[in-house]
């Protein structure tokens, strides 16, 4: 049981890093981020909104209780990666690795959370 909370805290902390990263990105360096959305074909008023919601769902994720909106949090997450990976690769810009390491790292965390309770 202990070596699954560790495990489950290791990867939650290692995307939650990378999911202020991204947010500090979306908020601190938004005329890049303004290049990127454009790039793939996305609105840029949904920067913001986008960074928001990230935000609410990492704290979620570290929220005890919450068993519905972590589900939630995960689930969005998911499909969050899975896009973002297919965005990237299709326009080549190198940059999806990052989206395949945030979805590992999200899997292993929802596994060692469904473990641990």
């Amino acid at each position: 049981m202990k070596r699954d909370k560790i495990i489950f805290y290791v990867a939650t902390s290692l995307l939650t890093l990378m999911m202020l990263f991204s947010v500090s990105m979306y908020f601190f360096n938004h005329d890049e981020i303004s290049t990127a959305f454009t790039s793939f074909g996305y609105p840029t008023y949904l920067i913001y909104p986008y960074g928001i919601i990230k935000l609410i769902g990492i704290l979620v994720l570290w929220l005890p209780g919450l068993k519905t909106l972590k589900e939630w949090a995960y689930s969005g997450f998911f499909f969050a990666f899975v896009l973002a990976f297919f965005a990237h690769y299709m326009i080549s810009d190198g940059e999806h690795m990052g989206a395949l390491m945030a979805l590992m790292l999200l899997s292993v965390s929802y596994i060692f959370y469904k473990r641990i309770n």
